[in-house]
């Protein structure tokens, strides 16, 4: 190759690096319409033992309402707290999987009132591989808490191989760095965000948040931002990670590389109750009152519905975008396989900087014969 090749070669690959970070609205679920793309789970939560009953669609709209829109036209998902659960039952919440499912080169962003916390709680928005036994093709915990804990945790679940890489740029505090479901006790490969207003009570004093997740073949991002610092480009249709700064967690391809571990992705919303992570004695008394003699989570805490005021989400919208529409497609749900994890080279900028399209590839390709031509 010609140095003046070369030189042209570098002069676009460097010209694309910011304007590949485009990504594009293609669904968009909010207002009156927003729970007409989900299933419901309409099952107990066979999946993480919590002491819940995920109802279906019709008991969901019944009394008490589980699922509506508020006065504010937000979408309210929330724990039964009207209702005093007999001993040995369990109490009604719900769980939502997405119609629409989507690939590599997709944004999902969640915008948030108010997410569920307190003791015995159990909440996340995450995603899951579609029609997969767990943990085959991968899951991305974008929220999810328990309990009282301080700030929202994050996380990847994969099969073995997958690790977070040192020497990463991100603003959260990494726990656990394999990914391996087998390993840790299948925490996952876990990141404690740095933001207090990540979760619970001082979440929703600030007005909530939005999360932002990039789902890319340069790897996983996670930005949030608190309500005062929210980008206003992400109420556009079009969003370009690479302004939005260091990520709260980042997993780049160079130890986890997406199109090796991942697959075709769905949308979770879920709330449950004590379970394999709220409910572990130790966890659970880190935040909130020590049981007292034989008493567990489930009856200290479920049967009484004053417990459960703070066990909603409400959700302004909930959104995708993606650098080519053919990546989300929507259709009927497989089985519920998979539940929200149960504890849940180097990379700076965002991973806009490292993403290239089979696009652009291929004009780069075309234009590189174009100059091949000239010499």
């Amino acid at each position: 190759m010609s140095v003046r090749l070369r030189f042209a070669v570098a002069a676009l690959l460097s010209s694309t690096q910011v304007s590949l970070a485009a990504y594009n609205l293609v669904k968009n679920y909010s207002g009156q319409s927003f729970f007409d793309s989900w299933s419901y789970y309409g099952s107990f939560d066979n999946l993480t033992n919590g002491d819940i009953y995920w109802v279906n669609q019709t008991v969901a709209d019944g009394t008490p309402k589980l699922t509506y829109i508020n006065d504010a036209g937000n979408a309210v998902i929330t724990v039964d707290n009207t209702t005093t659960v007999p001993y040995n039952e369990k109490r009604n919440s719900v769980r939502l999987t997405s119609n629409d499912k989507f690939g590599l080169g997709t944004v999902v962003v969640f915008d948030a009132l108010h997410v569920p916390y307190g003791c015995s709680t159990w909440g996340a928005l995450w995603t899951k591989a579609v029609g997969d036994l767990w943990p085959a093709g991968g899951e991305i915990d974008i929220f999810e808490g328990v309990n009282l804990q301080p700030a929202n945790q994050m996380a990847l679940h994969t099969q073995t191989g997958c690790t977070q890489a040192t020497g990463i740029t991100q603003t959260g505090t990494t726990g656990n760095p394999n990914c391996d479901n087998n390993s840790s006790s299948g925490a996952g490969c876990t990141v404690i965000d740095a933001n207090a207003n990540s979760y619970g009570a001082p979440f929703a004093a600030a007005g909530g948040g939005v999360w932002v997740t990039e789902f890319a073949e340069a790897g996983v991002n996670i930005w949030f931002f608190s309500r005062a610092n929210v980008p206003s480009s992400l109420s556009t249709d079009s969003i370009d990670t690479s302004t939005f700064g260091t990520p709260s967690g980042s997993w780049p391809s160079s130890s986890c590389n997406p199109s090796q571990f991942f697959k075709e992705q769905e949308l979770v919303i879920d709330i449950t109750l004590c379970g394999d992570w709220a409910g572990v004695a130790s966890i659970l008394q880190a935040t909130c009152p020590a049981l007292q003699g034989t008493n567990t989570c489930y009856t200290t805490y479920v049967l009484d519905p004053a417990n459960y005021a703070t066990a909603y989400f409400e959700l302004a919208s909930v959104k995708l975008f993606a650098t080519d529409p053919s990546v989300i497609s929507t259709g009927a749900l497989s089985t519920p396989t998979t539940t929200a994890g149960s504890s849940s080279s180097n990379h700076s900028g965002g991973a806009a900087n490292l993403h290239v399209s089979n696009a652009v590839l291929t004009l780069a390709a075309g234009l590189l014969l174009g100059v091949s031509a000239l010499f």
